[in-house]
Parts: structure tokens; sequence; C-alpha cells
């Protein structure tokens, strides 16, 4: 039985069936949303049934590689070393872009993938969500959706999300619940050897499908790609839909979790497999990592020492710029880093101040409105 979600009320004869005859695989239930997420499903034939997650194919798949998925297994072998990963060539950014819906990956040119995505998005929200629940404006959800695809692999603050969607925050946490429900996003936990920490720390957010997901921010193709400034949380996108097919195959064993370090520079998927810790393998690019290969020169590699503010740079009050000094540059944030833009080890924003030909940068958020006013010249 295909779309099984869309019919709650086989469950309770198919669990009267179940104990009455028991079978192993005698009915096999397939839908497109998380039964155990759905609040009209009237029981989850817990005991009964073994549920398995379908995510959106992966790269090694569609390409027809069985073998594809092994390096990852090799990981966890007592006898791993670097030298055995294998070193091939890989365009990450078709991969990202085509994702791994069959019907995205079988059009044969760009723009009929992207007019699928279009029907796609416009049928979810016309039909599958209102059978998840019904929302009332269906422009907000949307909105909603892209804010979160341009969040991507970044860790979920959804007081921040809720402001720039101009929603209650009641109301964005929602609409996050029907699309993980609806098998659109995953929040994965943070790595902790403690299990009740990690449950409590804020979650990052990953979607299931990374063309999607891609599309929703608007990236159409591989120019735009280019001109964006966060590219490495994109490539993050990329590697999770390896990972999660991965996790898919034997999902008791294999976990998928995020690490971050105490200074916050740094977030990285982790793989774990078996009950104990084990032997962990880092996946992906931190931002951090893909801004220190794109540095300008003169400017340090992110965690790095801050260079001081020139005096002649800064008023006596709070040390921040002076007008009229030249200030050259845009303010970011950690989780939008670009060529010649860092932030210090403990994350804080940072803005490049130039001063004649040396780029220095300015420490402190302070001192950032003041800057950008004067770049402006409206301070």
């Amino acid at each position: 039985m295909d779309e099984v979600q869309r019919a709650p009320e086989l469950l309770l004869p198919i669990k009267r069936r179940v104990d009455q005859h028991r079978v192993a695989g005698e009915f096999l239930l397939t839908g497109s949303a998380n039964l155990l997420l759905m609040d009209a499903v009237a029981d989850s034939l817990a005991g009964r049934a073994v549920y398995l997650d379908l995510p959106p194919f992966c790269p090694a798949e569609w390409m027809s590689r069985p073998d594809g998925l092994q390096p990852l297994d090799r990981l966890f072998e007592q006898d791993f070393s670097p030298g055995d990963w294998p070193d091939e060539p890989g365009d990450w950014q078709g991969w990202l872009l085509a994702g791994g819906f069959p019907a995205a990956l079988a059009a044969s040119t760009i723009e009929a993938r992207q007019l699928w995505f279009t029907g796609y998005v416009q049928t979810y929200l016309e039909r599958d969500l209102r059978q998840l629940s019904a929302v009332s404006n269906l422009p907000d959800f949307q909105r909603v959706m892209a804010l979160a695809a341009n969040r991507g692999a970044r860790l979920l603050n959804q007081s921040e999300l809720a402001r720039d969607a101009a929603l209650p925050q009641p109301t964005v946490h929602r609409y996050l619940n029907l699309l993980e429900t609806g098998c659109l996003l995953v929040r994965l936990s943070p790595f902790a050897t403690n299990p009740s920490t990690g449950l409590v720390k804020a979650k990052k957010l990953l979607w299931s499908d990374c063309g999607l997901a891609a599309w929703l921010a608007g990236i159409r193709n591989a120019a735009d790609l280019a001109r964006r400034l966060d590219p490495g949380f994109w490539l993050e996108q990329a590697i999770f839909q390896t990972l999660q097919v991965w996790r898919a195959l034997e999902p008791s064993r294999r976990k998928i979790h995020f690490w971050r370090d105490r200074s916050g520079a740094r977030g990285r998927l982790r793989a774990r497999e078996g009950r104990g810790a084990g032997r962990a393998g880092d996946q992906g690019l931190s931002s951090s990592g893909a801004l220190g290969r794109r540095r300008h020169p003169g400017i340090p590699r992110a965690g790095g020492p801050i260079p001081p503010v020139p005096a002649g740079c800064r008023s006596p009050r709070r040390g921040r710029p002076a007008a009229g000094s030249g200030a050259v540059g845009v303010a970011v944030g950690m989780d939008a880093p670009g060529p010649g833009m860092s932030t210090d080890a403990g994350g804080r924003r940072a803005m490049i101040h130039r001063q004649g030909s040396e780029p220095v940068r300015i420490r402190t958020d302070s001192q950032i409105s003041c800057a950008v006013s004067s770049l402006l010249g409206i301070g």
C-alpha cells in the first residue's frame, strides 16, 4: 500500500490482522510522510512493524555504483588509514543542483529540472501539506521554506527565523514540524558524550534533498552557486545527501551528528557506528575551512589573531572607527563567510577595514554599525 498516510484508519485493521496471523512481510506500507509524527494516525503499529527511511537518491545510487558507500564503512574499521580514502574527481556542484528525486534526475535539461521543482513545491503546498495539517496562509509557509533553505547546514535559531519571516515564533515552529513530518527537513543533533546534553542543545537544519533546497534558495545553476558567499554550507548539504542514505541502510547502528567546538567556530558532520563512540569521521567542510582557502592576502585565517585597529581609525568613544577614515568592506557573521571575510575564535563578527593598502579587521560587534555608517556616508 502506497501513500498510506492518506488512509490512517487502515492501520487498526492491519494491527488486528497482524495480531491474529503474524507473518513477517505480509504488509508493506510506504508513504511520503512520517507516520510516527502524524497526529491523525490512530496507531503506530509499535512492536508489529519495522520502519525504514527511504531518503532521496545519493550520487552513488543514481550513478549506478553499488560500491560507492563502501569508503564510509571503511572509516570504522580498525586498520583504516587516510590513504585508504578514494581520491577521485567529483562534481559536487552538479550533484547539489540535481538532488535525488528520480524525476529531477531524469530531466533532460536544467530548465526541465527547474520546472519540475516548481511543480513539486506547488503540489506539496496545495495537496500534501493540506493532508497533514490546515495551513491558512500558504504564502507565509512558502516564505518560511525559502528562509529555511537559505539556512541549510547552519544552527537553527527559530526566533531569528520567525523575525525574518515576520511571523510568530510558535507559527514558525509548527511549520518546521510539518516540513519534518513531510520528510523534507532533518534537524540534526550535536555530538555529545552525554546523550541528554545533545538533546537540549541547538540543532542543525538540513534538507533531505539538496536539489530542492538549492531551488528554494534561488540557486538555479552553477553561476548562481558561484556568486554566493556560503559555499561551504552548501558542500555540507550535498555531502549529507549521501550520509543519510548510508545511515538509512542500518539505522539501528549508524548515527549522524554534527560537531562544534567550544568557541563555535567549527561545525562539521560526524558519523558514528555502533553503540560506543568508536571511530568517527568528520565529513564536510566547516565554514571556516572554506574561508581559509579563499582569504585575501593580508587577512588571517579564521580563528587566528585579529590585528588591532590603527589608532588613526578609532574615535575616542568605544574605539569606533572615525568618520571619513575610509572604511571599506561588509560586516559578516559566522553563517555567511565570503572572500576576504573572517571571524575570530569566538565566532564574533568581523569587518574588513582598509587603511591604505593594508587591510585590518575591526574586532567587536559594536564597531560594525559605525563603520558601515562611515562607509555609506550617513554616520
